[in-house]
C-alpha cells in the first residue's frame, strides 16, 4: 500500500472555492469485477461482468454526468463506471443524481460495475499542476481503460466514450485494443438497432448546447443557500414540506403540508397556501421546499368555487377563511420525474421563439408548468404525446428547460392515452426479460411440472385429510387463496372446529434477491386498468404454478386455527408450509346459490353418479354454511371494536368464452363476499401477530391512522342538513352513527354519507415495526391492533415479504435460524415506503383509466339527441357556484355549474326544465339558490336532478366529462330503457368498455388497411401490453372509491378536505 496526498478543489454551498487536501492510499490489488480476470481478483462480493459481451465500455466523467439516461438502457451491457466518473457525478450533479447512479450499480438487472481506479496503484493518475479538472478526469478514465484492458490480458476490447473531441484525437490511436469514441459514434457503431438511445442522445446534446441561451434578466428570486435553509427550519422561521399544486387552479394555488418542522406556532394547524407563480419560485409539484410565512395581513383563503374553465372568481365570495400563506424560499429536494407533454401547433411554435427549434410544450399533468424543449422535430410531432425530462430551471427563465426522451404516439389514440397514464404515474412495466423467465420452473404440455418428492417430506400434506376449496370471481385463473373448515374431535371445553386459510406459496418459486424478485419488488403490485392488467409476476407463476387451481397439487402457506365451535375462542394456531389439492373452484354466485339452497350445478360433480354427487354436494354445502357462520361471528367481534363499513362502487370484469372483457359491472353484494373477506382479514391479523412477536423491530405491518377531525366537516354538515348527527370521536362512534343515518325514502343518502366518510379517511400504509411506536400499529378501519397483508402474494410484493418473515418465524420457533439474514428495520422501512408509493400510483392509474374510458364512450355521442347522455344525478356537495353530483347509472361523478362566464345563472321553468338567465346565486349549508326575473330556483343536498353528459375535449390534457343540469327534477328513463333486464349500472359499464374497445380496434384496423397491409401487432405491443383480453383475478378489487372519490375535487378543487384531499384507505 502506498500513501499519497490528493488535492481537491471544491465549491461550498455558498459558491466559495475550497481547497481540500486528503490522504490517499494506493493498492496493487483492487477488484476488477470481470469474469475474464486472470489475476484472481477478489470479485466475489459484487456484480461481475460477463465475458460474453463483445466489448466493455467505459464512460468518462462528462458522459456519466450528462448522459446517464443513455447508460440506463438495459440493452447496453458491459459498462465499467470508474471511481473518477462517479465522483464527478456526485460533486457536480448532487445527491439525487449520485443516488441514481448508485442504484444503477447495485441493480443486478443492469450489466454494469464500479472500478475503483483511483485506489489502483497502476491506474491512478495524479493531477498535474495547472491541469484543468475535466482534462484530468478524462486522462484518469483513459488510463483506467488501458489498465483494465491489460489486466484482462487483452481478452476483451475496451471502448472509452467521451464528448471531448480533443481526447478522441489524442488517445484514439495510442493503444491497440483500447478505443476512444464520441458517444454518438459509439451508439451508431455498436448499437445501431437501439434507435431510442440515439434519439435520446441527440435530444440531450441539443439541450446542453442551447442551455444558458436565455436572457440575463432575473424572473425569480434566488433560492437561499442550503445551510441558511437548514438553520431556518431548525429555528422555526421556515417551514419544510412538499408542494402540492391544485390541478384546478394550477397557475394560482398550491399548498405545502408542513412536515419535519420545529415551528411551534399554534396557528399552523393546516397547510400553508402559496398563491401565484412568483411566490412558488420555480418549485414544481412534488418538490420538497422551504416556505417563509407572509405577514398576516397578506394571508388569503382557499378558493371554494368550482372551476373547470367556467366559474368566475370574484373577490372574497369564493374564498374560505384566511389561512397561513407563504412563499417558497428554497428547494430542499427536487422530485422531478418523466412527464408527458404535447407539442404545440406550428403557429404557436413560431410565435414562442425566434429559434424555431425551441418550443414550449404543454404537460399532460395540469399541475406542471410548460417546459422549454430544444428539438428538430417540432413540426413532425405536432399533436403528439412525448416523454420529457426536466434539466434545470434558472432564475432568469420563466419556464424550466428539458429534453425529449421518447415519442408515445398521436394524442387521442387509445394506446397513446393508456401509455400516458402509466408514465404519468411512474409505472414502468417492460416485458419480463429472458434472464427472469429463465429462473422460472419448466411447465409445458410436453414437460408438465410436478411436486418435488423432497417437498412432500418437509410439508404438511392436506390432500387426503382436508376439503379445500376456493371462492373467486367467475372465470378466475390466478387463485392465490383457498379455504377449509372441518370438525375436530371434542376437547375438554366442548366441540371444536378447524378453520384453514391456504395461500399460494409464491416465495418457494421466487427466491429473495433473484432477478424475478427484484422485478416484483420494483413493480410492487399488479396494475389493473379498465381494459388490461400488468402482472407483478410472470404468467407461468401467476396463472399456473402458484395458482391454487382445482384438481391439481399445489404448494401453499397455511394458517389453521383450532377453535371452540361455540365461542370461536382460539385453542391453538398452526402456521406452516403445506401441500394441498383444491377440490372445488367455486365462483361467488355459485357459492351463494348453494348457501341459499337453490339448484346449482357444481362443475366438479357433474360427471359423478347421482348418489355420490348428492353426498359430496351436501358435504360442500355444509362446509360453506359452517364457514359463513364462523365469518358472521368474526365480523361481529370486529364490529364491537368499531370496525367501519364504508361505501364505494366495486367493479368486476365480465369476460366472454374467449376471455375478452365484455363489460365492467358493479358487483352485486353477496354474503359470500363478506365471508371470504372476513377469513382473509382473520388470517392477515394472526400472521401480523406472529411476525411482530417474532421480530419486534423488523416486521412488515399495515396500519390505518385515524383521520384528522377537520376532514369530517363535510360529512357532519351534510348529515346535519338531513337531520342526522355523526359522531366522529372514534371509529366505533362513527360506525354506529352511520348505521343510524338511514333515510327510508332514499337509500342513496346513507350510501353517499358513507362515501363522504370514506373521503375523510387517511391512507392505510405499510411500515416496519421498528420505525413506528406500538400505539400506532392500530388499523382504524378494521379495528385491529395489528394487521398485515399475507393472502395475495401473486399480486402484492408486501405479501411476499410477509411470507418470508413468517417462514423465518417458524424456523426460529423450531430452533433454526433464517436461511438468509432478514432486512434491517431501515431497509424494510425503505421498501415499505416504495410499496406505498407504488400502491398509490396503481390506484390513481386505475381511476384515471376508468375516466378515460368514460370519456371515450361519450365522446362520439350527440348529447342533444342521444338518450344515453341524459341521466339521473344526486347532489352530494354544495359549492359556491355549483354542486358535485353522482350518477348511479354510470358510476360517474362531477361538477354541475349554476353560474357561467357571462354571469348568467340557471333558472328553472314551470315544467322543471332549466335555462340560462341573468341573475344572482346564493349558497347555503344544505342548498343553493338562483334568483332571476322568472323567480327563485333551489337545489337541495341529496336532491335528484336530471343532467346531460358530454365530453370537454382537450388537446394537451385528458378529456373530461362535462355535466349540465337539464331539469330540477329526477330523470324519467324511457320505457324501453326501464324494461331491460340488465341493471342500469351494469348496462352502462358494459356499453362503456365494450364499445370503446370496439371503436378503437376498428379505427386501428381501418388505419392499417389504408396503408395497404393487414392489421398486425408488433412484438413490443404484444409483449408490453401483455394482453387486451386478460384473465383477471379481481379486476379493480381495491377500488373502493373509484366512482365517487376524486382526490383533487375533495380538496384541491376548492376547499373542504385539504389541499391533497386525503386519499381514502378503505382497502385494508
Amino acid at each position: 500500500m502506498i500513501k499519497t496526498e490528493k488535492v481537491l478543489h471544491l465549491k461550498s454551498s455558498r459558491g466559495r472555492k475550497v481547497r481540500v487536501v486528503r490522504e490517499h492510499y494506493l493498492r496493487e490489488h483492487v477488484p476488477c469485477y470481470s469474469s475474464l480476470c486472470q489475476a484472481q481478483c477478489a470479485n466475489a462480493e459484487g456484480k461481475v461482468l460477463s465475458g460474453e459481451v463483445t466489448h466493455y465500455v467505459m464512460p468518462d466523467a462528462g458522459v456519466a454526468r450528462d448522459f446517464m439516461e443513455i447508460l440506463e438502457f438495459r440493452e447496453i451491457q458491459g459498462i465499467v463506471f470508474t471511481q473518477t466518473a462517479c465522483q464527478a457525478v456526485q460533486h457536480s450533479r448532487g445527491r439525487r443524481q449520485y443516488n441514481r447512479l448508485r442504484s444503477l450499480l447495485k441493480d443486478p438487472r443492469h450489466h454494469c460495475i464500479l472500478f475503483a481506479n483511483e485506489f489502483q496503484e497502476y491506474s491512478y493518475c495524479p493531477r498535474e499542476k495547472g491541469e484543468p479538472q475535466d482534462k484530468w478526469q478524462t486522462r484518469c478514465v483513459y488510463h483506467a481503460a488501458v489498465w483494465y484492458h491489460d489486466h484482462l490480458a487483452g481478452l476483451k476490447p475496451v471502448v472509452m466514450i467521451t464528448e471531448d473531441q480533443t481526447a478522441v484525437a489524442e488517445y484514439s490511436s495510442l493503444n491497440c485494443g483500447v478505443y476512444v469514441l464520441c458517444t454518438q459514434e459509439y451508439l451508431q457503431t455498436f448499437w445501431p438497432e437501439l434507435q431510442a438511445a440515439l434519439e435520446l442522445y441527440c435530444s440531450i446534446a441539443q439541450s446542453l448546447q442551447e442551455k444558458g441561451s436565455e436572457g440575463t434578466e432575473r424572473e425569480y428570486t434566488e433560492h437561499l443557500p442550503a445551510e441558511v435553509l437548514e438553520a431556518g427550519i431548525k429555528s422555526g422561521r421556515y417551514i419544510q414540506g412538499t408542494l402540492n399544486v391544485n390541478k384546478h387552479r394550477a397557475q394560482h394555488e398550491a399548498f405545502v403540508r408542513f412536515e419535519g418542522s420545529s415551528n411551534k406556532s399554534s396557528e399552523l394547524n393546516s397547510d400553508v397556501l402559496v398563491c401565484g407563480g412568483k411566490n412558488r419560485n420555480r418549485a414544481v409539484h412534488g418538490d420538497m421546499v422551504a416556505v417563509e410565512l407572509l405577514p398576516k395581513g397578506e394571508w388569503r383563503g382557499r378558493t371554494t368555487a368550482l372551476t373547470e374553465g367556467q366559474g368566475e372568481e370574484k373577490g372574497d365570495e369564493t374564498q374560505s377563511q384566511p389561512m397561513a400563506t407563504g412563499r417558497v424560499v428554497g428547494i430542499l429536494q427536487r422530485n422531478w420525474r418523466d412527464y408527458v407533454v404535447t407539442f404545440p401547433p406550428k403557429e404557436e411554435t413560431q410565435s414562442q421563439s425566434r429559434n424555431s427549434q425551441r418550443i414550449l410544450a404543454t404537460p399532460w399533468d395540469q399541475r406542471i408548468p410548460k417546459i422549454r424543449i430544444s428539438t428538430q422535430q417540432a413540426d413532425k410531432l405536432q399533436d403528439h404525446r412525448v416523454i420529457v425530462r426536466l434539466d434545470s430551471w434558472d432564475s432568469t427563465s420563466l419556464y424550466p428547460n428539458g429534453h425529449s426522451v421518447r415519442v408515445l404516439g398521436r394524442a387521442g389514440e387509445l394506446e397513446t392515452e393508456v401509455q400516458t397514464i402509466l408514465i404519468e404515474n411512474c409505472i414502468h412495466v417492460p416485458p419480463f426479460s429472458e434472464a427472469q423467465l429463465g429462473e422460472m420452473p419448466v411447465s409445458s404440455p410436453e414437460s408438465p411440472w410436478s411436486v418435488d418428492p423432497a417437498e412432500v417430506i418437509t410439508r404438511r400434506d392436506l390432500r387426503q385429510t382436508h376439503l379445500v376449496f376456493s371462492v373467486d370471481p367467475r372465470g378466475c385463473e390466478d387463485v392465490d387463496d383457498t379455504l377449509s373448515i372441518r370438525s375436530l374431535p371434542p376437547g375438554p371445553r366442548g366441540e371444536r372446529l378447524e378453520l384453514g386459510v391456504h395461500i399460494a406459496d409464491v416465495t418457494h418459486f421466487v427466491k429473495e434477491g433473484s432477478l424475478t424478485d427484484l422485478e416484483a419488488r420494483a413493480r410492487a403490485t399488479t396494475y389493473y386498468l379498465a381494459d388490461r392488467r400488468y402482472d407483478m409476476l410472470p404468467a407461468v407463476l401467476s396463472a399456473d404454478l402458484c395458482s391454487l387451481l382445482g384438481g391439481v397439487d399445489r404448494y401453499a402457506m397455511s394458517v389453521m386455527w383450532d377453535l371452540d365451535a361455540q365461542t370461536l375462542a382460539v385453542n391453538k394456531v398452526w402456521y406452516g408450509r403445506t401441500l394441498i389439492q383444491s377440490s372445488y373452484q367455486l365462483y361467488y354466485e355459485l357459492a351463494q346459490a348453494l348457501l341459499n339452497g337453490e339448484e346449482a350445478e357444481v362443475p366438479e360433480l357433474a360427471q359423478l353418479p347421482p348418489g355420490e354427487r348428492d353426498a359430496k354436494l351436501a358435504q360442500l354445502t355444509q362446509a360453506l354454511e359452517t364457514l359463513t357462520h364462523v365469518a358472521r361471528q368474526l365480523r361481529a367481534q370486529r364490529d364491537k371494536g368499531g370496525a367501519l363499513e364504508l361505501e364505494g362502487v366495486e367493479v368486476r370484469a365480465q369476460l366472454d368464452e374467449d376471455r375478452n372483457i365484455t363489460a365492467l359491472v358493479p358487483r352485486q353484494p353477496l354474503e359470500v363476499h363478506e365471508t371470504v373477506a372476513e377469513c382473509m382479514i382473520y388470517a392477515n391479523h394472526w400472521v401480523a401477530r406472529k411476525i411482530q412477536e417474532s421480530f419486534p423491530q423488523q416486521a412488515l405491518l399495515r396500519h390505518h391512522p385515524p383521520p384528522r377531525q377537520e376532514f369530517f366537516n363535510q360529512l357532519q354538515d351534510s348529515a346535519r342538513a338531513r337531520g342526522f348527527t355523526i359522531d366522529t370521536r372514534s371509529n366505533k362512534a362513527l360506525a354506529d352513527s352511520l348505521d343510524r343515518a338511514v333515510d327510508p325514502r332514499d337509500p342513496l343518502v346513507n350510501r353517499l354519507l358513507r362515501v363522504m366518510a370514506t373521503m375523510a379517511m387517511s391512507n392505510a400504509l405499510y411500515f416496519s415495526t421498528g420505525a413506528c411506536p406500538v400505539d400506532q400499529y392500530y388499523h382504524y378501519g378494521l379495528a385491529l391492533d395489528r394487521y398485515t397483508h399475507f393472502t395475495s402474494p401473486i399480486r402484492r410484493y408486501a405479501d411476499m415479504i410477509v411470507h418470508r418473515l413468517l417462514t423465518a418465524a417458524i424456523a426460529m420457533e423450531k430452533g433454526a435460524g433464517p436461511a438468509k439474514a432478514l432486512a434491517s428495520n431501515k431497509e424494510l422501512e425503505e421498501v415499505a415506503q416504495q410499496i406505498n408509493n407504488k400502491n398509490r400510483a396503481a390506484q390513481h392509474a386505475q381511476k384515471v383509466s376508468t375516466e378515460l374510458f368514460q370519456c371515450l364512450y361519450f365522446r362520439d355521442k350527440d348529447p342533444e339527441t342521444d338518450e344515453r347522455c341524459v341521466a339521473d344525478a344526486v347532489i352530494y356537495t354544495i359549492r359556491a357556484n355549483g354542486m358535485l353530483v353522482f350518477i348511479p347509472q354510470y358510476g360517474l361523478k362531477g361538477a354541475v355549474y349554476l353560474k357561467n362566464r357571462e354571469g348568467q345563472v340557471v333558472s328553472e321553468r314551470q315544467d322543471g326544465g332549466c335555462d340560462w338567465q341573468t341573475g344572482s346565486l346564493q349558497r347555503y349549508l344544505d342548498h343553493i339558490t338562483t334568483t332571476t326575473a322568472a323567480g327563485t330556483s333551489t337545489f337541495n343536498l341529496f336532491q335528484h336532478i336530471t343532467v346531460r353528459i358530454s365530453v370537454q375535449p382537450s388537446r394537451c390534457h385528458s378529456d373530461t366529462i362535462r355535466l349540465e343540469v337539464v331539469s330540477n327534477r329526477p330523470h324519467q328513463a324511457p320505457e324501453t330503457q326501464v324494461q331491460t333486464s340488465q341493471p342500469q349500472g351494469a348496462r352502462g359499464r358494459s356499453q362503456l368498455v365494450q364499445e370503446v374497445v370496439r371503436q378503437a380496434e376498428e379505427a386501428s384496423q381501418q388505419a392499417e388497411e389504408k396503408r395497404g397491409r393487414a392489421s398486425k401487432l408488433s412484438t413490443e405491443e404484444r409483449e408490453f401490453r401483455q394482453s387486451k383480453c386478460p384473465n383477471l383475478y379481481s379486476l379493480l378489487e381495491e377500488v373502493r372509491e373509484l366512482a365517487l372519490l376524486d382526490l383533487a375535487a375533495c380538496g384541491a378543487g376548492g376547499g373542504g378536505l385539504g389541499a391533497a384531499a386525503q386519499a381514502c384507505a378503505t382497502s385494508a
